[in-house]
C-alpha cells in the first residue's frame, strides 16, 4: 500500500493552502470528456471534479487519502463525484470512461517506475475505444541546476516557499519542500516523488495499448518545446 502523505492537518489545510482549477484546465478536460464519463486519478478535495462536474460532466475519481475523501464529501453533499477509496495504480472504478486524467504533478507520487508503468495501464484499463488518458507534470529542473547544487527553488510567495531537492539522479528520486507560515508559525511538508520524463510517460503508454495525441506546454494548448517546464500529454487508445 503507498503511504499517504496527505493525512490530518494536510488534507485540512489542502484547499486554503491550494489554488482553485485553472480555467482552462476544466475548459480542456470537458472538451476531452465530451459526453462521455471522466476519471480522476488521485481526486483529492475534488477542486478539479467538482468544477467539471459543474460543466455537466459524470466524473468519479479514485483516491488514497480517506482524509482527502473526507474534505471532497462535506463539499458535494449531493454526491455528483462518486468516489473509489485506494491507490491509483492498482484500483479500479467501476464502469468505462471516455477519459482520465492525472494532474498537478501526481503522477510523481508513485515512487518506483513499476508504479508508474501499473498506473498507466490501469487509466488504459478504465478507458472504452478511443478512449484519452491526460497527464500534467513538470519537466524535471536538472538543467536549472548549477554544478554541484542538488535543490531548485519552484515558488516564492508572502508565507510560502517550495523547493525541490534531487536526491537520487539514478532511481529519479526528489522530494518537494513546502515551507508554509501558518497563524505565525512556520511550518514544512515534503513530499517525496519521482520525476519521469515525457518520452518515458510515451514508452508507459505505448506498453499500454496507446499512442500520443498531443503535447502540450500549459492547458492553453502552448506548443511544447525544449524549453518549456511542464507538459500537458494526452494519449489515446490504439484503434479506437
Amino acid at each position: 500500500m503507498l503511504e499517504d502523505h496527505f493525512a490530518g492537518e494536510v488534507a485540512a489545510h489542502y484547499d486554503a493552502t491550494s489554488p482553485p482549477a485553472p480555467a482552462a484546465m476544466v475548459d480542456r478536460l470537458a472538451e476531452l470528456a465530451g459526453a462521455g464519463r471522466a476519471l480522476e486519478l488521485a481526486v483529492g478535495t475534488g477542486r478539479v471534479a467538482l468544477p467539471l462536474a459543474d460543466r455537466g460532466v459524470d466524473v468519479a475519481g479514485i483516491e488514497l487519502s480517506p482524509d482527502m475523501v473526507a474534505v471532497l464529501r462535506a463539499k458535494d453533499p449531493e454526491g455528483r463525484v462518486a468516489v473509489t477509496l485506494g491507490d491509483m495504480a492498482t484500483t479500479r472504478a467501476e464502469g468505462a470512461f471516455s477519459l482520465v486524467y492525472l494532474v498537478y504533478n501526481t503522477i510523481g507520487n508513485l515512487r518506483t517506475q513499476d508504479q508508474q508503468v501499473a498506473c498507466v495501464a490501469n487509466a488504459a484499463a478504465h478507458l472504452g475505444p478511443g478512449g484519452r488518458f491526460v497527464v500534467e507534470v513538470g519537466v524535471p529542473s536538472l538543467r536549472r541546476l548549477l554544478p554541484g547544487e542538488d535543490a531548485h527553488l519552484f515558488s516564492y510567495a508572502p508565507g510560502y516557499v517550495g523547493f525541490d531537492r534531487y536526491t537520487d539522479l539514478v532511481a529519479q528520486q526528489a522530494t518537494s519542500h513546502h515551507f508554509v507560515v501558518r497563524e505565525g508559525e512556520a511550518r514544512e511538508v515534503r513530499t517525496p516523488f519521482r520525476y519521469v520524463w515525457p518520452s518515458e510517460l510515451d514508452l508507459m503508454a505505448r506498453l499500454a495499448g496507446m499512442e500520443l495525441e498531443h503535447r502540450w506546454a500549459g492547458w492553453d494548448r502552448a506548443p511544447f518545446t525544449g524549453e518549456s517546464t511542464s507538459h500537458v500529454s494526452v494519449w489515446r487508445t490504439v484503434g479506437g
